[in-house]
């Protein structure tokens, strides 16, 4: 909706003169501070000036647009004249003329938030300016506008010389005084239109300045991202590979290809560290920070600081001691936040402390469900005055130890911003010639995490399934063995009780049996019997997998095969296929232009029955998940020709596909932007750092368990012990 305030004719050279005025008026009537108001009133005249010199005269209509506050004023000048050729090289700024056309409307474009321009040879021209009205300038209504007309037209408009006075005073101070002559008005004019030109180039300069800025900060942010890539996925593969011939995969090491391997390791893994303090220092300008919840236990967490930070006490006398934690909870947040978090204020305590001891607890406090981590030392403490000022940014507090020891100020600000984040906060009590004790309280379940419940399987079993009935009565066993068969052609059908086993039997005919023995409030012994005395259930396999410790009673009542628990997915699935004759070999498919990301793989999955496919970009990654249909796809995000964002949209679009579990292994900080665009799209996100790591198999193994490809990466000790029993 818009409301028409008033329009200025332009005839003469007065009528300029007039827009420039009403321009102001209205301006300061609709709340614009006196600057915007000269930026108006500069970009609207020059435009009458055009529209007068060029078109041979027109109108300026002045209109409030929106009901909605910030409200637009919109202004639109038109002539019938000739209409403006070249207007393309004018707006791009390529125009030039002995008369300096183009200048003034470049100038006036930059100083509006809308500008467009209507010409036509012949037909004339229709130039549209609009001002985002100040967010705090009230809103205008028909009747407000109404006033304002009614007012505008009671005013008298100002004689010329009195305007080009005030005009003089606005844009052209270097005159001594206005002349007062009416014969020296067209000199006046040409001066106040010099100036007015100059202004708005001023302002076009300006502005184009600030734009150099922002092009700047981007090419920064691009820098800083591709800088992520492109040092640390050659990073990461040094450091893997070095692993892989630290472990003599492929054979021995003489002692001195030992000593070099070992260098050029560490050599990487400190360049790593510090690409990784760059970007870390880039996310805290940035605000973007990930979290990555797990379980984990306060003693191991405990136990990797000890040997992590061991090194920091060569040659000191400082005794570092971590108290053995007690009773306390298993916790469910960023295991690597809070490890981070410790590392800063142990660090810290260490630089600061000359002799003596720190030291590291944590208590379980019952009133909030939090776990307060304390570390304490024996240094030279922190004034009162400073206690609140060293967790801002880049601050340092002055000292003859702090000028031994560089540091960039950023590790207490960080550390504090982790915790909040993790829902926690933290806290100094410090005494000068004391010590200090740094305290983070984090809830021992991360907020925002889900739950995972159990969801039950129906009943109706799928075509393209062999159903296989699981008798548990354990929730989490019940959801793990779900996990197992997630993505197989076996579909599991849960039971908790014989009587609901009976009535799942009288309806469906599964392929096998998975029976545990002490079920809630019974046990299953008859249950076996009976199955193996029915006639029509007798031929059916069962697999009894129990705590009890009685393979040969089992075995006599007729089960086909014994195993205790926790059974692995390798043993079920390997048994299953026995049973049906299911072929067990998986296809892998990878999909990384990094040759050696895709060898790496392959080595984590070192083992037979699993046929690897590879592509080095997403199309190419497609057009082979169509053709081979894998049971397990690992893919990068930054390829050529099509990366990997638009990769798994390919996948999602395709019904076929869909369903294949997708790991993105990258080395890519990614946004939280970037986070929730691959969130219930991908099974996981694996960082390529982390392939260099020895926990790498556990947390991969994990990774297919819930994604229900367990077999695909057996826990080799859990097997061993399952195979030996």
């Amino acid at each position: 909706m818009s409301f028409a305030v008033i329009s200025v004719r332009i005839q003469y050279e007065h009528d300029v003169v007039a827009a420039r005025q009403r321009t102001r008026q209205i301006a300061q009537a609709l709340g614009f501070e006196p600057q915007q108001q000269t930026r108006l009133a500069t970009a609207v005249s020059e435009i009458a000036r055009n529209t007068l010199v060029y078109g041979g005269g027109g109108k300026v209509e002045f209109l409030v647009e929106g009901t909605t506050s910030p409200q637009l004023l919109s202004i639109v000048v038109s002539d019938k004249g000739p209409g403006i050729p070249n207007l393309d090289e004018i707006l791009e700024g390529r125009y030039c003329s002995t008369t300096g056309m183009g200048l003034g409307i470049v100038g006036a474009q930059r100083l509006m938030d809308r500008f467009s321009i209507d010409t036509a040879a012949g037909k004339g021209t229709t130039v549209y300016l609009g001002k985002l009205l100040p967010r705090r300038a009230p809103l205008v209504s028909a009747k407000g506008v109404s006033e304002m007309t009614e007012r505008l037209a009671r005013e008298k408009p100002k004689d010329l010389l009195a305007e080009f006075r005030e005009q003089n005073q606005e844009l052209v101070r270097t005159l001594d005084e206005l002349r007062r002559r009416q014969d020296e008005l067209i000199s006046l004019n040409r001066e106040l239109e010099d100036t007015n030109r100059g202004v708005v180039a001023l302002y076009a300069e300006l502005d184009e300045k600030a734009d150099h800025l922002r092009r700047a900060d981007e090419v920064k942010s691009r820098f800083l991202s591709n800088m992520s890539h492109e040092f640390r996925t050659p990073l990461n593969s040094i450091c893997a590979l070095s692993r892989v011939l630290q472990e003599h995969t492929d054979g021995p090491l003489a002692p001195e290809q030992e000593v070099q391997v070992s260098y050029i390791r560490q050599s990487a893994e400190s360049l790593t560290e510090l690409v990784n303090d760059l970007l870390d220092l880039a996310k805290v300008e940035a605000g973007k920070i990930v979290l990555h919840p797990v379980d984990f236990e306060v003693n191991k967490l405990f136990g990797a600081l000890r040997g992590m930070l061991r090194p920091l006490l060569a040659g000191v006398s400082v005794n570092l001691v971590f108290e053995e934690p007690r009773s306390l909870p298993l916790m469910y947040t960023d295991e690597g936040k809070v490890s981070q978090i410790l590392r800063n204020f142990i660090s810290n305590a260490l630089k600061f402390t000359e002799a003596g001891e720190v030291r590291v607890s944590a208590q379980y406090d019952d009133a909030d469900a939090s776990v307060v981590f304390r570390v304490q030392d024996t240094g030279i403490g922190i004034a009162a005055e400073y206690q609140e000022i060293i967790f801002q940014e880049f601050t340092q507090v002055d000292g003859p130890i702090q000028r031994k020891v560089k540091g960039t100020g950023l590790g207490l600000p960080l550390s504090k911003k982790l915790a909040e984040l993790l829902g926690g906060s933290v806290s100094v009590e410090s005494k000068v010639g004391i010590g200090s004790t740094f305290s983070v309280r984090v809830p021992k379940v991360y907020s925002l995490a889900g739950h995972v419940g159990l969801v039950e399987p129906p009943i109706q079993v799928e075509p393209s399934r062999l159903p296989v009935l699981l008798v548990e009565d354990h929730d989490e066993t019940r959801l793990i063995y779900q996990k197992f068969l997630g993505s197989s052609r076996w579909q599991m059908i849960g039971a908790r009780s014989v009587r609901e086993t009976e009535n799942i039997l009288r309806n469906v005919r599964p392929v096998a049996i998975v029976l545990d023995i002490m079920l809630q409030g019974e046990d299953s012994w008859n249950l076996l019997a009976k199955l193996k005395s029915n006639r029509e259930t007798s031929s059916i396999p069962v697999l009894v997998a129990t705590t009890a410790d009685d393979r040969g009673k089992a075995m006599a009542l007729g089960a086909d095969a014994y195993a205790a628990k926790p059974l692995t997915a390798a043993v079920l699935l390997e048994q299953l296929a026995a049973w049906t004759g299911v072929d067990l070999t998986r296809t892998v498919l990878l999909v990384d232009d990094q040759e050696v990301s895709r060898y790496l793989f392959k080595q984590l999955f070192s083992q037979r029955g699993i046929r690897f496919l590879e592509a080095v970009h997403g199309a190419e990654g497609l057009r082979v998940a169509r053709q081979e249909k894998p049971d397990l796809i690992i893919m990068d995000l930054t390829m050529p020709e099509m990366n990997g964002f638009e990769a798994i949209g390919g996948l999602q679009a395709d019904t076929a596909l869909r369903h294949i579990p997708v790991i993105v292994a990258t080395s890519r900080t990614l946004s939280a932007e970037e986070t929730s665009q691959l969130a219930g799209r991908v099974a996981a996100v694996l960082p390529k750092a982390s392939l260099s790591e020895h926990g790498v198999k556990r947390r991969l193994r994990a990774i297919l368990t819930q994604a229900g490809l367990a077999d695909l990466l057996p826990d080799p000790k859990t097997a061993s012990q399952t195979a030996a029993e």
